[in-house]
């Protein structure tokens, strides 16, 4: 199972850059909380401004739970803040939103065993 999220980035190059740098050295208190919290895995894949985030969750993971968390952790919402610079919503985004959840269309193995 995956999440898939999405998100956009401001469009200014030296911006762009700047987030995939900081991207290349994510604070380590950051990966602490993810990992702590049931994140397994996460990638963030970037197209021109769009960001599109894989989150595949582990043992005792939810959004509920990651964010609860968050609020408690001083370097996270650091991070967040910082991060907020680089990024904007999407036109889809909730109102004070910024990752948003993907619905899902098409699953192949699915299909192939659909009669």
């Amino acid at each position: 199972m995956h999440y898939i999220l999405m998100l956009d980035l401001k469009n200014d190059p030296n911006l762009i850059a700047a987030y995939e740098e900081h991207h290349r050295a994510v604070w380590p208190e950051v990966l602490a909380h993810l990992q702590q919290n049931g994140v397994a895995q996460m990638e963030i894949w970037r197209l021109g401004t769009r960001l599109v985030m894989v989150l595949t969750p582990g043992e005792g993971f939810s959004f509920e739970r990651l964010a609860a968390s968050a609020e408690n952790n001083e370097a996270v919402q650091r991070w967040e803040e910082l991060m907020w610079r680089f990024q904007e919503a999407t036109p889809w985004t909730d109102e004070g939103g910024k990752w948003q959840p993907m619905t899902p269309i098409f699953d192949f193995q699915a299909a192939l065993n659909t009669p």
